[in-house]
């Protein structure tokens, strides 16, 4: 009984980490040429990032939509109703837990028209006010530093890491690896100040 227990009580400990995991989203509302709201309309998020290729969810009665645990990748998002013209956007790039805002504007036409949109994909998250940036491995390889996420993240304004010894060893600097000369150490992030506990690895 008491192994059953902690077998149950360990694969809970792994579980939660992932379902904790913050993923992007895309939302947004539909309405007709007039502004008003459409309920009911079939929302399609597609990508080659998806398990499932393609994800859809129906606006609700205020015409909201939402996609949520979206992983990183380019999507396309289609919107369909019947007696309205299909509207299509491409070229929505998602990363991090970025919150992307895709509102469509659906006219009344055959069905069999198709309207797509491509465009620069949304670069402000107006549903969230986390600040986050993700290094490409372009600038990844360019960087003077070990490619070890915390000498990535010290590079930040605000940001320190947690090691003492080995950081310290390459620079004074509040553990700034330049050169990558302490290579890759155990340590944590610190921001502003606050604790090494508090930051979470994904």
């Amino acid at each position: 009984m008491l192994t059953r227990l902690y077998v149950l009580a360990s694969a809970f400990v792994l579980v939660l980490p992932v379902a904790a995991f913050a993923q992007a989203s895309i939302t947004g509302v539909v309405r007709d040429t007039s502004g008003a709201v459409l309920p009911g309309v079939t929302v399609e998020a597609s990508s080659p990032a998806l398990l499932e290729r393609v994800r859809s969810v129906i606006t609700d009665g205020t015409g909201q939509y939402r996609f949520v645990d979206l992983r990183p990748g380019a999507y396309s998002v289609t919107f369909t109703l019947p007696g309205f013209n299909t509207f299509k956007r491409d070229g929505v790039e998602l990363a991090g837990n970025f919150t992307a805002t895709i509102n469509a504007e659906l006219r009344v036409g055959a069905l069999e028209e198709t309207i797509t949109v491509t465009g620069e994909s949304p670069v402000v998250d107006v549903q969230g006010v986390a600040r986050q940036t993700v290094l490409s491995h372009e600038v990844v390889e360019a960087i003077p530093t070990s490619k070890y996420f915390v000498s990535l993240g010290a590079l930040t304004t605000g940001v320190t890491a947690s090691c003492a010894a080995a950081c310290q060893t390459a620079t004074a600097g509040g553990g700034t690896d330049s050169g990558g000369a302490a290579g890759d150490t155990s340590a944590t992030l610190i921001a502003h100040g606050g604790r090494f506990r508090d930051q979470r690895i994904s």
